[in-house]
Formats: C-alpha cells, sequence, structure tokens
C-alpha cells in the first residue's frame, strides 16, 4: 500500500490567525519511505517562543525561506492522488485549507485518514495516543519529534504497522474501511478553481 503521511509545524493552534513554519510530507510504500518533501516556511510574523520552544524552529530557520503560497502547489504535486495520513489531522488540514483557500492554490486529492482515532479503537487501552506513545508501543525507533519530517515518518509507520494488524492475506483493507474505523466522513482537500481577476475601468 502506498500513502503519504504529512505533518506541520506552526507559530500556534488558530488556522487563519496563526502561520505554517513548516511542511513535512514522506511517501511511503510497503512500508519503505521512497519520496520526501520538506521545507521550513517564512510565516512572514514572528514565531513566539513557545512555539520554539516545541519545535525548535527559530525566526533565524526561517529567514528567507520560501513563503507558504509558493510551496503549496508543489506540496500538492508530490501528494498527488495518494491516501493522506496525519495524527490528529483536523489540525493540520484546517491550517492547509485556510491557505489554499487564501492563496487559490491546488491541493492534495487523495482521502485523508486520521490516525489518531484509528488508534484509539485499534489500540485500547493505553495511557494516552500521542504519536510519540504510539512510536514507543510499535517499538518504532525514534530519535526526536516536533519536526515536520520526522513526525509524518513516525505517523506513516506507525500508520504502516496499524495496516498489517488490519491486512488479512498480505491483503490490506479498503479505504472506506479505514474512514469508517476512525469514527469519521471521508474527507478530502477542496480543490479551487482560481477565479479570474476582475480589471477594475474608470469612468
Amino acid at each position: 500500500m502506498r500513502f503519504i503521511a504529512f505533518d506541520l509545524e506552526t507559530t500556534g493552534t488558530v488556522p487563519g490567525v496563526d502561520r505554517i513554519v513548516e511542511i513535512g510530507a514522506v511517501r511511503i510504500e510497503n512500508g519503505v519511505v521512497d519520496a520526501v518533501f520538506s521545507t521550513l516556511i517564512n510565516p512572514q510574523i514572528p514565531i513566539p517562543p513557545g512555539a520554539s520552544a516545541v519545535n525548535g524552529i527559530s525566526n533565524e530557520m526561517v529567514a528567507g525561506k520560501p513563503l507558504i503560497e509558493d510551496v503549496l502547489n508543489s506540496f500538492a504535486e508530490f501528494c498527488g492522488s495518494d491516501v493522506m495520513v496525519a495524527h490528529n489531522a483536523p489540525f493540520d488540514c484546517q491550517f492547509l485549507i485556510s491557505d489554499i483557500k487564501k492563496f487559490e492554490s491546488e491541493a492534495p486529492k487523495g482521502v485523508v485518514i486520521d490516525t489518531l482515532p484509528m488508534a484509539r479503537k485499534l489500540i485500547p487501552g493505553l495511557a494516552n495516543y500521542k504519536l510519540g506513545t504510539l512510536v514507543q508501543h510499535f517499538k518504532i525507533p525514534s530519535t526526536d519529534f516536533h519536526r515536520a519530517e520526522e513526525d509524518a515518518t513516525y505517523c506513516g509507520m506507525v500508520f504502516f504497522e496499524m495496516i498489517k494488524r488490519l491486512s488479512v492475506g498480505g491483503r490490506a483493507p479498503q479505504i472506506e474501511n479505514l474512514v469508517q474505523l476512525t469514527g469519521k466522513t471521508e474527507f478530502k482537500f477542496p480543490q479551487i478553481e482560481r477565479q479570474p481577476k476582475q480589471m477594475g475601468f474608470l469612468f
């Protein structure tokens, strides 16, 4: 099974107000990472000390990096129509949707699956369902957390481990069954049709 696992780092928790400072995504096929999309983003606002304390990303690190509007189309191209996977997916999706709509950019086309409710259903009884806890539960080798590429990779590996548990005769479950397991309706990013700009005339 091939899918894209992705993660964001941001300046805060409010989409449309706070900004994305890093996008990380990995394409995983049969449990192996075969492609990576990773970039810091210049948010054009100061990164609060509290956010830097969590993700280790400083204002100096994002200075001169691309703006989000210059990255979204490349990100969408990388993801294509592959299944998308994220841990606590609504958080990341809301930030991306805010910018996709603002800049009328391209967006990934695949179904998005949230590994958080999926893990709660599949592995009952854990103390919590943070990404780090799940990585530890599955004995996935790990180093740092709270950087986008690393967290995307961990998320992808957690998803792959859960897929293995659900596979029958080596066949991965259908996407609709995975969506059903999350207890949510199927979600895809909106596909925005760029509107032509109206020319203004003075008479």
